[in-house]
């Protein structure tokens, strides 16, 4: 019976994270000519394709299922070594959380933060869009991510973690420009709004249910941060759907106002994560689940 060579897989991971094969070779401290024979071969011994050498590259279905077993065996051996070898130098152990920019501008990194001070680890954010998030932990991308999604994925587990508000503002110029007779159907077709990307239908879906307006019958922005979705915002060019708690102090200064009361976007989010966490992995899920749930309003139970 064929066993798997973790050093192909190694291979396969690299070249997933470095979006790369040259730069997965520097990764891995080989030639670029070795890091394709490794993948090669790999594909070779299991008669299938495991990547799709596109742009972004991408795994297959097969890909997919071997990093998620090879990310949960580098847990494992992570977690094991220190006990087996305590006088091995520690190197840094890297996680993969996927999370959406709403999370991360508010409440993520101080939950994360004190974890990362006392361990040598290297954290690799993966930003999409809430909906989209919990697709890294399926394709193996990722160990864990926050997302709205409320079933859990095969093999891995769900916890609540609580609600984001989210409310449309502008600044006070913005609303003298374009709204100074309300907010409206006629009034939103001459107002550019933002959104995260293309992907993104939260702005869409609202102006779609509110105002009748379909994607397309008004100018949108795409921008992939949240942090610039504020600061757009407070430089009078454009309005924008926001999560309520990123922008508590602009809204107590004025510097943004509610600019559609009658309405807002709650949405849930929950934390998806592999079955079996240990080390280091679990005590990121754990702070994770209950700083999130802290300040997103869930009693930890």
């Amino acid at each position: 019976m064929s066993k798997l060579d973790y050093k192909l897989l190694e291979a396969l991971s690299a070249v997933i994270k470095d979006q790369s094969f040259e730069r997965a070779a520097g990764t891995l401290c080989i030639t670029q000519s070795a890091v394709s024979q490794r993948i090669k071969a790999l594909e070779q011994q299991l008669a299938q394709p495991v990547l799709i050498r596109s742009q972004p590259i991408k795994t297959t279905k097969l890909g997919k299922q071997l990093l998620r077993h090879y990310y949960q065996v580098v847990q494992l051996e992570a977690d094991l070594m220190p006990q087996v070898m305590p006088d091995t130098p520690e190197s840094p152990l890297t996680l993969h959380i996927a999370t959406n920019a709403d999370s991360l501008a508010t409440w993520l990194i101080p939950a994360i933060a004190p974890i990362i001070k006392q361990h040598l680890i290297e954290v690799n954010l993966l930003i999409a869009d809430e909906t989209h998030t919990v697709d890294m932990l399926r394709d193996g991308q990722a160990f864990g991510a926050i997302g709205s999604q409320n079933t859990p994925v095969k093999g891995c587990q769900l916890t609540e973690l609580g609600e984001l508000d989210y409310i449309l503002v502008a600044s006070p110029e913005f609303i003298e420009r374009y709204f100074s007779e309300g907010i409206n159907k006629h009034s939103l077709r001459q107002a550019p709004g933002i959104a995260f990307d293309h992907k993104d239908n939260m702005h869409i879906r609202f102006v779609h249910e509110h105002f009748g307006l379909s994607e397309g019958d008004y100018p949108l922005h795409a921008v992939r941060s949240s942090e610039a979705f504020v600061a757009m915002a407070k430089h009078g060019a454009a309005y924008c759907l926001i999560a309520e708690l990123q922008i508590q102090e602009e809204l107590a200064k004025g510097e943004l106002v509610h600019i559609f009361k009658q309405a807002k976007i709650t949405e849930s989010l929950y934390w998806h994560h592999w079955v079996l966490l240990k080390g280091i992995y679990k005590k990121i899920s754990n702070a994770i689940i209950s700083h999130g749930r802290q300040v997103l309003g869930t009693p930890n139970v």
